[in-house]
């Protein structure tokens, strides 16, 4: 992704994201049938290069029984997948009327453009010998059509668009994975993503990742209006709820994908490991979806669950999946899903402070506020070891444990500090919320954020299941595994090679741990607080 699109991404986004002041974040002020589609299909397709010799069969598995994430490595990537100029606004944009699709199921493409005709190409991310995507269909001559323009629902203030379904699209030999459909307005003027997962059925014995598109929606201010903004660029006429039903405004239109979830799908295929697919959506719908997965990965920036997906995972950890929370800020906001006219779990339902107005909690639902906020206050720290502690920050990336095996090859000794790592947002080990134990912090990096001096930790925790839970406490850490040098990598803020280095190696220490069972077995976390705080 171009810089200037990242840097919109991390500046707006991130700024509209938390608060004024540094410190844990105080509460906010008050598919029905298309006959008429055009169909997309295997048989009305030209099969891109490489393509067809993906052994790929039904539910995402290849002929010879490996992964598909793993076959697909071996497979020419097409590195020209990138959009480096979007062009203006309205020249094309569209969504997906589903957040993720089992394979060989069809969803369908609501497109808006003044174009005559577009082209629809479907590319599964991964790391393909650094390319990064692999084009796996493509229709051409999509007829293209201006759709109307949205409307704001005055109650909740959502952006609704209420537009027609302009293409079909037959997953059938689609194998399962992470996926930016690139919208061609075909004069030229202008692209688009579109993102989709195509989820896996099973995932036992795999490592999950975990696609957090509640997050994104969150912040999506399409159309004027997101769970932060509204017109007046405040709190006050912020959306209450807000819909899957219509485009990213991210300038390229992949929501927070490339940013904090891209580089590390391409660290994990690399690796080679069994992958499974999904999104927090699927696991707060699907209470046995995560049986027998060797981990589950909750990605750079991971903030809205349900109470429903916090259950499930939580489940899978005690029952021996390991879990990674390879970012800051999870688990923070406690949302409600509920359906649209293009299907169910289309809406993301957040109160924040103005919980008391919300019919759904008034009917008996939790209230959609701040997880560790009355009523019904359940602090993330149960579950991550860590919790939120401030925004913004940016700090040097401070490592106090060494010998942990989690910093194996790196070479680093104690003190070793790496520029820019910490930021923007930061959790920390902060006994005063529930905080599970044995717990080790391994980095322990000092913080000043608008004046108050705290510290942001990485944290490694181990459970009764004998699960390994680690949580880096930084929300760059996903997108520093970008950063290779001066013009060699894709990560900002300064953060530079060395840094990279540290990261890819321990997120492949974790991940190589975690894959391979229960982490705790081999590596029972060592209690740390009474050193690292002066406290149990």
């Amino acid at each position: 992704m171009a810089e200037p699109s990242r840097r919109r991404i991390l500046g707006l986004g991130l700024m509209a994201a938390a608060v004024t002041s540094c410190g844990p974040r105080r509460p906010d002020p008050a598919p029905a049938a298309h006959p008429s589609d055009p169909a997309s299909g295997p048989s009305s397709d030209a099969a891109p290069a490489g393509a067809a010799d993906s052994g790929a069969a039904p539910g995402g598995r290849t002929a010879d029984g490996h992964s598909g994430p793993k076959s697909e490595q071996s497979l020419r990537g097409d590195p020209d997948w990138e959009i480096t100029d979007p062009g203006p606004d309205g020249a094309i944009e569209g969504f997906a009327d589903r957040v993720s699709v089992l394979p060989g199921e069809t969803f369908g493409l609501h497109v808006s453009t003044p174009a005559a005709a577009f082209t629809v190409s479907a590319y599964r991310m991964g790391w393909y010998d650094g390319a990064r995507a692999r084009l796996v269909w493509r229709r051409e001559h999509v007829p293209g059509t201006k759709q109307a323009a949205p409307h704001v629902d005055p109650t909740t203030r959502t952006v609704l668009t209420g537009w027609q379904r302009t293409l079909a699209v037959d997953t059938a030999g689609w194998p399962e994975g992470a996926y930016l459909l690139r919208l061609d307005a075909e004069d030229g003027s202008g692209r688009r993503y579109v993102p989709l997962t195509v989820r896996s059925a099973n995932t036992a014995g795999k490592t999950v990742v975990m696609s957090a598109p509640a997050t994104w929606q969150a912040y999506n201010e399409w159309g004027g209006y997101s769970l932060y903004n509204g017109p007046t660029g405040g709190l006050a006429t912020r959306s209450l709820e807000v819909v899957f039903d219509r485009p990213y405004d991210y300038d390229n239109g992949a929501g927070l994908f490339l940013v904090y979830e891209a580089p590390l799908v391409a660290l994990a295929e690399r690796l080679g490991l069994p992958l499974a697919y999904t999104t927090g959506i699927d696991v707060a719908r699907e209470p046995g979806l995560l049986a027998g997965a060797s981990a589950v990965l909750s990605l750079g920036h991971d903030e809205y669950w349900s109470p429903e997906q916090r259950a499930h995972v939580v489940a899978a950890r005690d029952a021996g999946t390991n879990l990674a929370f390879l970012g800051a800020n999870c688990c923070y906001r406690r949302v409600r899903f509920e359906p649209t006219d293009l299907g169910p779990d289309r809406t993301v339902v957040c109160y924040k402070d103005a919980w008391a107005q919300d019919p759904g909690h008034r009917a008996g639902a939790p209230a959609t506020t701040d997880f560790r906020a009355e009523p019904g206050a359940d602090p993330e720290s149960w579950m991550l070891g860590v919790i939120y502690d401030g925004y913004p920050v940016d700090a040097p990336y401070v490592v106090t444990s060494p010998g942990h095996w989690a910093f194996e090859g790196t070479g680093v000794a104690a003190g070793a500090s790496f520029p820019h790592l910490v930021g923007v947002e930061y959790d920390r080990v902060n006994t005063g919320f529930p905080t599970p134990h044995p717990i080790e912090v391994i980095a322990h990096s000092p913080v000043v954020c608008d004046g108050r001096h705290s510290h942001s930790d990485t944290a490694y925790h181990t459970v009764p299941s004998g699960a390994g839970v680690f949580a880096t406490g930084t929300m760059r850490w996903v997108e520093a595994l970008e950063a290779r040098g001066p013009g060699g990598g894709r990560a900002d803020h300064g953060i530079d090679s060395h840094a990279g280095d540290l990261v890819r190696q321990v997120t492949e220490n974790v991940l190589r741990a975690f894959a391979a069972g229960p982490a705790g077995r081999a590596h029972p976390a060592q209690d740390n607080l009474a050193t690292v705080y002066g406290t149990a």
